[in-house]
């Protein structure tokens, strides 16, 4: 018998209650850092948040399929399946930089179904469910109305993720906005799904770093898809645009021409 959507939300804030403290507990503090085969940093922090949410998950719902960064996939072809990324933004992690997140998601047959977006260091939680709205710490959220690309707000977490003809093709996008940031990581989704932010453009991104993040962004009202409007899956190809109107996210899709 599967459980119902509320014991499922509620399960997943005990997931992000879970790691918050862990995460914190390594927080500026002294701590080896490895490298992966992709170069990409990780440590202890990273690896002992997914653990202990892997048990928890594995306790409660045995049935269940976990891909998870840092500690691989089990029972992938279950109908539920948990994405996690015990830190998003290892990189602001170990400099001190307090916009890392934990990134809980639930895919139903491989269509996310809720997904948490928990920023520990700023005591700040963003959930999102189908058909249930997305909060901010409990509190219902909303994105903005904006319509056109010269007037919205764009966040990237960094320049340095777009390559080749993805970058000429963003270059052309953020020279029509009306405000380009850098940084962030899974923040921006947050902002957006809250109303400060109107577009989120990024490349080369992995499953357990968007799609955590696609029930927090729909269900506050917004899009998200990849570069040619497709929905995000566990097989996208890492380009994601999230826009707070179906308007602005056409435009957006538009100038990027993937």
């Amino acid at each position: 018998m599967n459980p119902d959507l509320p014991s499922l939300l509620r399960f997943a804030h005990r997931l992000a209650d879970t790691a918050r403290p862990i995460t914190l507990s390594y927080f500026r503090k002294p701590l080896p850092v490895e490298h992966k085969a992709d170069d990409s940093p990780v440590t202890v922090a990273d690896r002992e948040t997914e653990a202990a949410l892997r048990a928890m998950i594995a306790q409660h719902f045995p049935g269940h399929g976990i891909y998870g960064e840092e500690h691989g996939s089990v029972n992938p072809e279950g109908p539920y399946t948990w994405v996690i990324d015990p830190i998003d933004g290892t990189r602001a992690f170990i400099s001190g930089f307090p916009l890392f997140g934990t990134l809980i998601g639930l895919l139903e047959q491989g269509r996310p179904l809720l997904g948490v977006l928990e920023m520990p260091a700023l005591g700040e939680r963003w959930i999102g469910a189908r058909e249930h709205g997305s909060s901010l710490n409990g509190r219902p959220c909303q994105v903005s109305r904006c319509q056109h690309l010269e007037q919205a707000i764009l966040y990237s977490t960094s320049p340095d993720m777009f390559h080749g003809d993805d970058l000429a093709r963003y270059q052309a996008l953020a020279a029509t906005v009306a405000l380009r940031r850098f940084g962030g990581d899974c923040y921006s989704y947050g902002l957006l799904a809250s109303g400060h932010v109107d577009l989120v453009v990024e490349a080369d991104l992995a499953p357990y770093d968007y799609l955590a993040l696609v029930p927090v962004v729909e269900n506050a009202g917004g899009c998200i898809s990849d570069w040619r409007g497709r929905p995000l899956s566990l097989d996208s190809d890492g380009r994601v645009v999230a826009a707070a109107t179906p308007a602005l996210h056409q435009q957006a899709l538009a100038r990027l021409g993937a």
